[in-house]
């Protein structure tokens, strides 16, 4: 029930469909290439030639590994720079993920990106998946998604997962180029053939929320157990929600507690939010207020929109110790600043009635301005009985301050 101008009683907010409904999965996973080190020598290996790339870029290796050598970062990218000068690309590839790690040289992006480029231009699918995914976030490099399409094509082509999975991602959201979920599912399969996680999990996706393909959710949940089995975090987090909500399957909230905490225990923040509140509503587990504060607490440190309102309501209401409308405030104005409605709504009613906070009507009609302008009825309300007791030009500052933050939120 929703006390008209006041705090949301009891309304919590599940993450999950709706909210933030599983996104897709691309990261970065730059990795050595695969080449063997002689182990066979004892002792410190002989220095090569100085025109022998690809002995250098070996000793590079060994001093990266500590493989027969002292372990030094250092030296390990000056062999691999020797190397990558004289144009060997899986060197140019080493000499960029040690730049972009900042492993025995400064951590700079833009110079990894350089030095991928160099590979990626001789076609190494490992630095055209890295350079790609920079364009793509805008690292070391202007954010380009036409150039990230690009050179995740180049390497997906080569049958790289990683590039794979993220082209298909592209497709998947515009990125770059008009959506087109066809040409999306067929890169993303290609990838889960490989056994490749994130593109399981993103099949998943696309079959939960008939993304191209007609809503499945037997085939939704398969793809998520196969991404799940492999540890992936965002997969155990889908399959939660699933049994939370029943989709496809019998509702379980034993098991969509289970998951959700596979999911948690990785650092994964929806999941986090999702087993507090599973512990504040007894739901799959006995209701325990301090373990539905724990797990919040640790979804609010990775900036969970979601757990910082129901921190926010948790303080609230008194439900860990006495209420404490000081820290319910600042709960629910870290997660107004992330244009989430419910709290915008409860952070204004409280500066309206000055709890936890000085009271001000101007800020709190922002709020709730704020909060009725993404569909949230209640503040709509609130609206109407605030303006009564405002000056006009109250009114018209409050509006000016909410499109100024709307303005500049959405620039973000």
């Amino acid at each position: 029930m929703v006390r008209r101008g006041g705090l949301l009683s009891l309304t919590f907010i599940l993450s999950g469909l709706g909210i933030a409904a599983g996104p897709l999965v691309v990261q970065i996973r730059p990795v050595l290439a695969a080449e063997e080190t002689d182990n066979s020598s004892a002792g410190l290996p002989q220095k090569p030639e100085p025109s022998n790339a690809e002995a250098q870029n070996k000793l590079g290796l060994k001093y990266l590994a500590g493989d027969g050598v002292p372990q030094d970062y250092a030296e390990a990218a000056k062999w691999f720079r020797k190397a990558a000068e004289q144009g060997l690309a899986v060197a140019q590839l080493h000499l960029g993920i040690m730049h972009r790690k900042g492993m025995g040289v400064p951590r700079d992006d833009a110079e990894a990106a350089k030095w991928y480029r160099q590979a990626a231009e001789r076609g190494l699918a490992n630095a055209q998946y890295n350079l790609g995914y920079l364009h793509e976030n805008g690292q070391g490099v202007a954010q380009d998604f036409g150039e990230a399409l690009h050179w995740y094509r180049k390497a997906a082509e080569q049958g790289f997962p990683d590039a794979e999975n993220n082209l298909g991602a592209l497709y998947q959201k515009g990125r770059g180029v008009p959506p087109d979920y066809a040409e999306a599912l067929k890169w993303l399969r290609k990838a889960a053939a490989q056994g490749f996680a994130r593109a399981q999990c993103n099949l998943g996706i696309a079959y939960r929320d008939a993304q191209g393909v007609a809503r499945d959710y037997a085939e939704a949940e398969k793809w998520f157990r196969k991404a799940a089995a492999q540890g992936l975090a965002e997969a155990q987090n889908n399959l939660g929600f699933m049994f939370r909500d029943g989709l496809g399957l019998q509702k379980d909230y034993v098991a969509a507690v289970r998951w959700y905490r596979r999911a948690a225990e990785q650092g994964h923040a929806e999941a986090q939010s999702s087993l507090g509140s599973m512990y504040y509503k007894g739901w799959g587990v006995l209701q325990d207020y301090a373990k539905a504060l724990y797990w919040y607490g640790q979804a609010a440190e990775l900036g969970d929109a979601v757990a910082e309102n129901n921190l926010g309501i948790l303080y609230s209401e008194g439900h860990v110790g006495p209420p404490d409308d000081a820290e319910a405030a600042k709960w629910f104005r870290k997660a107004a600043e992330q244009g989430l409605a419910h709290s915008q709504y409860s952070l204004g009613a409280m500066l309206r009635d000055g709890k936890g906070v000085t009271q001000d009507d101007m800020e709190a009609y922002m709020w709730y301005s704020l909060s009725a302008a993404s569909g949230f009825d209640a503040a709509r309300a609130a609206l109407e009985s605030l303006a009564v007791r405002m000056r006009p030009e109250q009114v018209a500052e409050a509006k000016k301050r909410a499109k100024v933050w709307s303005t500049t939120h959405s620039l973000k």
